[in-house]
């Protein structure tokens, strides 16, 4: 599997993938797409996407930015047909090492507490809470919820 820096060019299939991956996931507590191709660019200007890129068909993304000696991680999205196959971790592997090739002492991330699925995904990894913060007020969720704040050392 190769794992490569996306270009702007491959800012639409990125919307695309997780617009996909994540309103299968989220659907039970919020409707419409996760992100527009807008926010991707504004986030590529930020920081970085990695991807799995087969047969010239994206197949898994996750962002990552550095800020200081953290680093944050999210949008993590694999294609609903190869998920469980182990290509989500190896994306998170690859960003962890990049980011601590780069000097980050930590890695932070937020998931829904909805989401009990990554919850467990990202335990497993070795992240841990830290916090919680107010899901974001222009959103309109069916049910109550928030985000859970988790970080894990990269030393």
């Amino acid at each position: 599997m190769q794992i490569n820096t996306a270009n702007a060019a491959q800012a639409e299939a990125i919307t695309m993938l997780i617009n996909s991956a994540f309103r299968k996931a989220e659907s039970f507590f919020i409707e419409g797409d996760r992100i527009d191709v807008v926010s991707i660019r504004a986030l590529m200007e930020k920081g970085q996407f990695l991807v799995v890129d087969e047969a010239a068909q994206l197949r898994a993304c996750v962002y990552v930015e550095r800020r200081g000696e953290r680093a944050y991680l999210g949008l993590l999205a694999v294609d609903s047909q190869l998920q469980n196959s182990g290509i989500g971790s190896a994306l998170m592997n690859a960003a962890e090492d990049q980011c601590r090739q780069d000097g980050c002492c930590f890695m932070d991330l937020k998931i829904v507490n909805l989401r009990t699925d990554t919850h467990r995904f990202y335990t497993r990894r070795g992240y841990k809470e830290t916090g919680t913060e107010p899901f974001p007020s222009h959103l309109t969720p069916k049910l109550p919820c928030h985000f859970v704040t988790m970080s894990k050392p990269l030393g």
